[in-house]
């Protein structure tokens, strides 16, 4: 390899953070262009991915440096979020582990996710949705997480359960949404009074206070529910539960003593 060439090739893995993919406008923009990342394929210093994707050879990437990828050298405004942002805090103890489980990304619109991305064997499936639930504030309540040598985009918990919590009943169940509530003890009540004000599901935003309020944690006493717009009438969220009063919506009914823990 001539000298320049293994100048470049140095550079370029110096400046790669491991377990990540780089894109080939990004190699570009290192100045390995097409025809080197090629030569850097055969003299097996990188390994092909995807279309225009492209690994460290022998460096293990998961999901989260395929997502650094998208956000960061892809610019796409795609967030991971839902019960994929809880598992990744630690506050979510229900997901599937291993095959079958699912990666929630979100976007404020509409987003096609290259075919590489989608279509590389990571231990989640991708579930990818266009969810607008604030969309006068679309940075509110996200975060970075952090990896060694890299970070990504995804929502607090704040605002991943309210992800969530949309949806219920067809994708999420509602005794699922009501346990993971159960271990929300330390959300932040300033933020979620910012979330409550800007979500524009009053079906979201109900749910939220009913299963909050039932599980009585000490941030919820700090809430305001009066500057909350929760919409008239009621929402059906379990078809032939029974009716909240206070927020107008259809719950689990609570098991008799006679169904009790052995039903």
């Amino acid at each position: 390899m001539a000298s320049g060439t293994a100048t470049k090739l140095n550079r370029l893995l110096h400046s790669w953070p491991a377990g990540t993919v780089g894109i080939q406008s990004w190699l570009d923009e290192q100045g390995v262009y097409q025809q080197l990342a090629r030569e850097y394929e055969k003299g097996s210093w990188l390994t092909k991915i995807g279309r225009g994707a492209y690994i460290k050879a022998g460096d293990k990437v998961s999901w989260p440096g395929g997502v650094y990828a998208l956000q960061t050298q892809m610019s796409l405004p795609v967030h991971v979020g839902g019960k994929s942002a809880l598992e990744l805090k630690g506050l979510e103890h229900f997901v599937r582990a291993g095959e079958g489980a699912y990666l929630y990304l979100f976007s404020e619109t509409t987003q096609r996710l290259p075919a590489w991305f989608v279509g590389h064997p990571w231990d989640h499936r991708i579930d990818h949705q266009a969810l607008r639930l604030f969309p006068k504030t679309p940075a509110l309540g996200l975060t970075k997480q952090s990896f060694e040598s890299f970070e990504i985009t995804i929502s607090t918990p704040e605002r991943a359960v309210m992800e969530l919590l949309h949806f219920v009943p067809k994708e999420q169940s509602f005794e699922e949404s009501r346990l993971l509530m159960e271990g929300l003890v330390g959300l932040r009540p300033k933020l979620v009074q910012s979330l409550l004000e800007q979500c524009r599901s009053f079906k979201v935003k109900r749910l939220f206070l009913y299963l909050a309020e039932r599980h009585n944690h000490a941030w919820v006493k700090k809430i305001d529910p009066s500057k909350v717009d929760l919409g008239s009438g009621k929402r059906v969220i379990v078809p032939g539960g029974k009716l909240d009063p206070k927020y107008q919506i259809t719950v689990e009914r609570e098991p008799t003593p006679e169904q009790g823990a052995g039903t």
